[in-house]
């Protein structure tokens, strides 16, 4: 195949299989990933047929991987995090170091090192966020106490697997790999101070400057009414901070995007970056489990059978058990154990990056990222049957021993309820602020009803608001039409030669000097207390120009002000009423 369409081939041919495969598991009940996964077997070098290109995709996995990493920092909530702090924090802490444990100790046996068995243990720990935010739709329990448990505990080992990914290239001479770059040759605890230091001045630089840069850049670049545009600053933004921190700080790609996307999540505009971005995250994920599908060797099923079996008795055995354990110690109801444990019995995006890294810096051998790699595919296929078991598990425990079941965490699980019912609260009077906010508008400006919801949020972007004091001239004739006027609330006067014409809120002033290019032909006072909304002349144009309907409108309002003036003329009173 020709060098110049490589990439095309791998990408299409990646999409393409991708595609039926993800279809094939979806109709088997089973998560589209695990569909890419196979997919990227097909595609490999270890079976038979077309072989992509293992260096382009590998380049592309990266971009999956920043793009994912942004995702999850864009939907991080410190709020839903804080609500449950309680059982995430110390029941993800607890079961990773728990399963990081038994995983070196399961290495051992196999004679690998002692850095083997971290990144072994690691991979082992931590959760796909894909696989669990699917069972919990699909079970109707995402905004249910019980998934906002679980979300929140993926939250914390995500986190903490992020700390892994920075600190393992500092250590990694020490448990038997070999150094990353800059860390060679320095003394491990001025290695990882280094790391710690860069890493510190980084967030610091994210979470001071980031709040009050991108917010305004994602502002100024929505109010120029583009969406592709807006979506390739949404880009600009992840993709560059994240490259712009590995080179100036060091740091991984991973952890820049992550911090992108805490600090876009503070915006106003998140959730329209968020499903902006979102086409674009959801294609290089695809290609990012796509090719970590053609690493994965099958082979390795009939050569080392007993380790994967054994990974695989600690992902959905092991990792249930300890979490189920950890949820009834710390006093919470047995059904929400039962849902929270089954719902994390598998292991994947984090694993596939930790298992990378670990090859890359020579602590865990290709066959340890076959095995982690195996036991992926697999626990995510079992997964859903993982679920229905812990619910008829749930259903027994309840019909068996009914007071136990109603009774035992039953004090712990109404607190919970009560911070979560908070936070619902909180959220729901900021949605129902806004859209008072819009039904205000609305009411005021019956205008803006002539164009659509997304519209009406991205005329909110472009007004400029202004106020002004009684006897304040907010129009100065013989001035350039700057702009058109929405009066919200108070009064002011349109000031004639014959007379003074009030105008109170829900009108509007200043169209025909905006749509004539003229000059102001009257002054406008307030006499009230005043706010406006102001849409300047080239926000005016572009917004019209895509709304047609609106300018219409406007010039429609301009025509019969005009006629006015004719007839007033008429009538020997030659003034107007424009302004």
């Amino acid at each position: 195949m020709h060098q110049e369409v490589s990439l095309i081939a791998t990408v299409a041919v990646s999409f393409v299989f991708a595609a039926i495969l993800g279809y094939i598991a979806d109709r088997l009940r089973l998560p589209p990933l695990v569909g890419y996964l196979v997919a990227g077997i097909a595609m490999g070098p270890m079976t038979p047929g077309f072989v992509a290109d293992t260096a382009l995709a590998s380049q592309l996995a990266e971009m999956g991987v920043i793009l994912l990493m942004f995702g999850v920092g864009l939907h991080f909530s410190t709020a839903d995090l804080l609500a449950v702090r309680g059982i995430a924090v110390p029941g993800a802490i607890a079961r990773i170091a728990v399963v990081t444990v038994i995983g070196i100790a399961l290495v051992e046996w196999w004679g690998w090192s002692l850095g083997a068995g971290i990144v072994f243990g690691l991979s082992l720990s931590v959760a796909s966020t894909v696989v669990l935010l699917k069972a919990l739709e699909e079970r109707n329990l995402l905004n249910a106490a019980s998934g906002r448990v679980a979300v929140g505990w993926l939250i914390v080992e995500d986190l903490a697997m992020v700390l892994a990914l920075v600190l393992l290239p500092a250590v990694a001479e020490l448990l038997g790999g070999h150094a990353a770059g800059h860390a060679a040759g320095l003394p491990l605890p001025l290695t990882i101070a280094l790391t710690l230091l860069k890493v510190g001045a980084f967030a610091v630089m994210a979470i001071f400057l980031g709040p009050k840069i991108v917010p305004w850049l994602l502002t100024l670049v929505a109010r120029t009414g583009s969406r592709e545009l807006f979506t390739l600053a949404v880009l600009a933004i992840a993709l560059g901070i994240a490259f712009g921190s590995a080179q100036i700080f060091g740091v991984s790609f991973a952890l820049g995007a992550f911090f992108a996307g805490v600090v876009m999540s503070e915006s106003h505009l998140s959730h329209r970056a968020a499903a902006d971005s979102l086409p674009l995250q959801n294609a290089f994920s695809v290609l990012f489990f796509v090719s970590v599908g053609m690493l994965f060797d099958p082979t390795i099923l009939v050569r080392q059978p007993m380790a994967v079996i054994g990974a695989l008795a600690l992902i959905i055995v092991g990792k249930t058990a300890i979490s189920f354990l950890i949820i009834v110690l710390l006093r919470y109801p047995i059904g929400m154990a039962l849902t929270v444990s089954a719902g994390l019995a598998q292991i994947g995006e984090f694993s596939f990056i930790l298992a990378g890294l670990g090859v890359t810096l020579g602590l865990l051998p290709e066959d340890g990222q076959d095995i982690i790699l195996a036991s992926a595919i697999i626990s995510i296929t079992l997964n859903p049957l993982v679920c229905a078991g812990a619910e008829a598990v749930h259903t027994h425990v309840q019909a068996r021993w009914p007071v136990l079941s109603h009774r035992f965490g039953r004090r712990r699980h109404e607190a919970l309820g009560r911070e979560l019912e908070k936070i619902r609260a909180v959220n729901e009077a900021r949605e129902r602020q806004h859209q008072l906010e819009m039904q205000e508008l609305i009411e005021t400006f019956p205008l803006f009803a002539k164009v659509s919801e997304d519209s009406q949020e991205e005329l909110l972007l472009l007004f400029r608001p202004k106020s002004a004091l009684p006897g304040e001239r907010v129009i100065r004739k013989g001035d350039r039409g700057d702009g058109l006027y929405f009066l919200s609330s108070g009064a002011v006067e349109v000031q004639l030669p014959d007379g003074k014409i009030p105008l109170e809120p829900g009108a509007f002033f200043g169209e025909m000097a905006l749509l004539s290019g003229g000059r102001r032909t009257a002054d406008v006072v307030a006499v009230d207390f005043c706010q406006f909304f102001v849409l300047e002349r080239r926000d005016f144009n572009m917004f019209t120009a895509k709304h047609p309907v609106l300018r219409q409108a406007v010039s429609e309002m301009a025509r019969e002000r005009a006629e006015m003036n004719v007839m007033r003329q008429q009538r020997n009173q030659p003034s107007s009423i424009d302004s």
